[in-house]
């Protein structure tokens, strides 16, 4: 069964996000995933929403824990962490 990342961004530093997501799509594909959405266009039609979603996809819920896991991801991941406000979340898709 499919599993999806989906993360809810506001980024704080622009210039120091790029650096992150400049690489997140090369180490998702290399693990199996494959983006959907990576910013974009979007228009809010109920609530409120942060500036920037992203939606990946991976074969397996254990596929998506193990890349947001592993080595290579969390390498990266202090960049976001200092540049952005997020909430991520992995959930099986149909």
């Amino acid at each position: 069964m499919p599993a999806y990342i989906i993360a809810r961004i506001t980024v704080s530093d622009p210039e120091d996000y790029k650096e992150y997501a400049a690489q997140t799509v090369a180490l998702a594909e290399a693990a199996g995933g494959k983006f959907l959405v990576k910013a974009g266009r979007q228009k809010v039609v109920e609530g409120s929403a942060p500036e920037r979603h992203v939606i990946v996809e991976f074969p397996t819920l254990e596929q998506a824990e193990a890349w947001y896991n592993s080595d290579a991801y969390q390498a990266i991941l202090p960049i976001a962490l200092r540049s952005s406000e997020r909430d991520i979340i992995i959930v099986e898709g149909l």
